[in-house]
């Protein structure tokens, strides 16, 4: 074990993969990532499942998984059937910084996914759910702004194709801001633990991740230069953490990977054509079917799509042109078309998180033993679904925590993630293979994220058996000399990290 002079740096590339990063920094596009890689530890990082942002993040900072914290998505059932909020915290359990905090380190916390900073021994900037989120202390942003000269950028707007130079350009601005911010409060505070996350390499993954996957001189000069950009500030952050004399960690990590998105499965199309989802009233509009047959046979002719993507844009940024389009071709989301579902008889629905399953407790009919059944009967069903291979989780197989309340009763992971799950009634077939590039991008989430980890004490290795995502936090306080509790999920590796004078 090393000693508690260590100071932790901890950066967080979002859906950040080897299959990506490996070939830019094999032609020199990312000398600093190049280098430390090379320098220490280097693995494959395995996510929780859902593999996504929210849960994700939110088991490497607590250490515990989505059925110990109770959070499976980004969203929570909330009231009656097709209502769901935003999950609210991972708090009242506790991160990795609060337990550092407690013992007298002084961290800080920059961007992470959360609705307010809290107080503890150091500072809070939050990101991603509001624009400008409480901040512990109260005037840390006023702070941040004053040493930048200007404001802070929030999370990305929704991706326009019409738009492609000016969003690309403001997603590698943030990068750049967010270095020169945190080297500001690196001066201004001196965190003994700091994390750091950029949230644009996902949103640029899933738009354009197509594009990203060619050789790298073939990859367009907007998409190397955000890239290129990543590089210049995780140095510069790296370089400003390093500047006080005790050892430094590293970490480079994400929270999932990425891959091609190649097809989609419309979960509640399915549980209706099997009959486990009922409608009222003649259910969907058909003139949604024909609409969504057009447009799919639209996307597949020559020269189609670039006839849709100017449609889509506009689609996504005018409420009078969303309206027609509802006009026209009815509703498709699952929140519009929930108050059309016969509740009193169906079964089983998925929402609101796409990779689950949930048992209707709005059937006053469906007794323990008629639900376990269905949901045996779901999942042979889907296990034998003839046009993809579907794998089908209960939540026990997956935890080992027991917070369920909100779990779905059963959670898909389809064609090894390739295939996303999806809730709405946009088509009228469960499959849609060939994904149609107009509306969803070309990325998903994949579960193997990455792991880099350099500094005083770490041996270079090359290791192609994944650590846990959940390894991370009991990891992290085990190196700098605090108690693991027993309730996180991982095992720690810092033995990895030698051993450092204090």
């Amino acid at each position: 074990m090393s000693s508690v002079s260590r100071r932790f740096l901890v950066l967080g590339l979002d859906g950040a993969t080897f299959d990506l990063l490996d070939p830019l920094m094999a032609s020199g596009e990312l000398p600093f990532l190049a280098r430390t890689a090379a320098a220490g530890l280097r693995a494959p990082l395995a996510s929780v499942y859902p593999p996504k942002t929210i849960p994700a993040w939110y088991s490497f900072a607590t250490g515990l998984d989505p059925g110990a914290l109770g959070i499976f998505g980004f969203t929570e059932p909330d009231g009656g059937p097709g209502k769901s909020r935003l999950v609210q915290t991972y708090r009242p359990s506790e991160a990795i910084w609060d337990r550092l905090s407690r013992l007298g380190h002084s961290v800080g916390v920059v961007n992470f996914p959360m609705r307010a900073g809290h107080a503890l021994n150091g500072f809070v900037l939050p990101g991603m759910l509001s624009d400008r989120p409480p901040t512990y202390p109260e005037g840390l942003r006023d702070e941040v702004e004053r040493a930048l000269g200007e404001p802070l950028i929030p999370e990305l707007p929704p991706y326009r194709e019409a738009h492609r130079a000016e969003w690309m350009a403001l997603a590698t601005r943030a990068v750049g801001q967010r270095a020169r911010a945190t080297e500001a409060l690196i001066r201004a505070h001196h965190p003994d633990f700091l994390f750091v996350l950029f949230r644009e390499t996902d949103r640029i993954q899933h738009q354009h991740w197509s594009e990203l996957t060619g050789p790298p001189p073939k990859v367009g000069e907007d998409l190397r230069g955000f890239w290129r950009e990543v590089d210049r500030a995780l140095a510069r952050i790296d370089a400003a953490f390093r500047a006080a004399v005790s050892p430094v960690a590293t970490l480079i990590i994400s929270d999932h990977g990425h891959g091609d998105a190649r097809s989609d499965f419309f979960t509640n199309r399915w549980l209706e054509a099997e009959g486990f989802l009922r409608f009222r009233n003649g259910g969907i509009d058909r003139r949604r079917d024909l609409l969504s047959r057009l447009l799919v046979t639209l996307d597949r002719i020559p020269g189609g799509r670039r006839l849709l993507r100017p449609l889509a844009d506009r689609l996504r940024s005018s409420p009078r042109i969303e309206a027609l389009s509802t006009a026209v071709g009815g509703v498709a989301t699952f929140e519009a078309v929930a108050p059309r579902i016969d509740w009193e008889r169906t079964v089983a629905y998925s929402y609101p998180v796409p990779e689950g399953i949930y048992l209707n407790r709005y059937n006053s009919s469906l007794r323990p033993e008629a639900a376990r059944a269905a949901l045996d009967e779901i999942r042979r069903r889907l296990e034998t679904f003839p046009g993809a291979r579907i794998e089908v989780l209960s939540p026990a197989e997956l935890y080992r925590g027991d917070r369920l309340e909100n779990a779905p009763a059963l959670l898909l992971r389809i064609d090894g993630l390739a295939t996303e799950p999806r809730m709405d009634f946009s088509y009228p077939r469960p499959m849609l293979k060939d994904r149609p590039g107009y509306f969803y991008g070309t990325g998903v989430h994949r579960m193997d994220g990455i792991l880099i980890a350099s500094g005083v004490g770490i041996q270079p290795e090359r290791r192609s058996e994944p650590f846990s995502l959940l390894d991370l936090a009991p990891t992290i306080l085990s190196a700098m000399g605090a108690p693991i509790p027993e309730a996180m999920a991982g095992r720690s590796f810092a033995d990895r990290f030698g051993t450092v004078e204090g």
